[in-house]
């Protein structure tokens, strides 16, 4: 992709991402309500969550970064929907992009990577809970063929205060 600065370039995550995809994750952590995560994590406390995202299987992890650089733009995980058996063909979808790489088209790029390669796999259907308000994530979400199926309301505690999440789902 062409932004007019530089090229972005998708591929799968690795262990030397590590260190700076936690640094991108623990700033929605301090600054955002986008996770209900309330405490930053160290690299070592991710590395479990790295490598629950092998590079085959339903659950992915794709790297955005720029091609001269190799900075990490954002990232977009499929996981687990939920842990018991007859949800293995369900997914989980995020999608986390670096605060000065908004409106690139990064979770675009992200996004797009990731279903290309869960076309491959068993999976039926891939949710995403997007709290809210967080339009450029619903927007997203709309584009790549979600659909709104309802709305969990005042389910999460951050800030002091209680945040409504909205559910998404598309068909794989």
């Amino acid at each position: 992709m062409s932004s007019g600065r530089t090229e972005v370039q998708v591929r799968p995550g690795v262990e030397g991402d590590l260190d700076a995809l936690t640094a991108l994750y623990n700033h929605y952590v301090r600054e955002t309500a986008i996770t209900f995560d309330t405490a930053v994590f160290t690299a070592e406390e991710r590395r479990p969550w790295l490598l629950s995202h092998p590079e085959d299987g339903p659950y992915r992890l794709m790297v955005a970064t720029e091609a001269d650089s190799q900075e990490i733009l954002g990232y977009a995980t499929s996981s687990p929907y939920r842990p018991k058996p007859a949800y293995t063909t369900s997914v989980e979808t995020s999608v986390y992009v670096a605060p000065d790489a908004g409106g690139r088209g990064v979770g675009t790029l992200l996004y797009d990577a990731l279903f290309k390669v869960l076309a491959d796999e068993d999976v039926h259907r891939a949710y995403a809970g997007i709290a809210r308000p967080n339009r450029a994530s619903e927007r997203l979400h709309a584009g790549f063929g979600f659909r709104y199926v309802g709305i969990y309301r005042e389910v999460g505690r951050k800030f002091g205060r209680y945040w409504d999440v909205a559910w998404y789902e598309k068909e794989l």
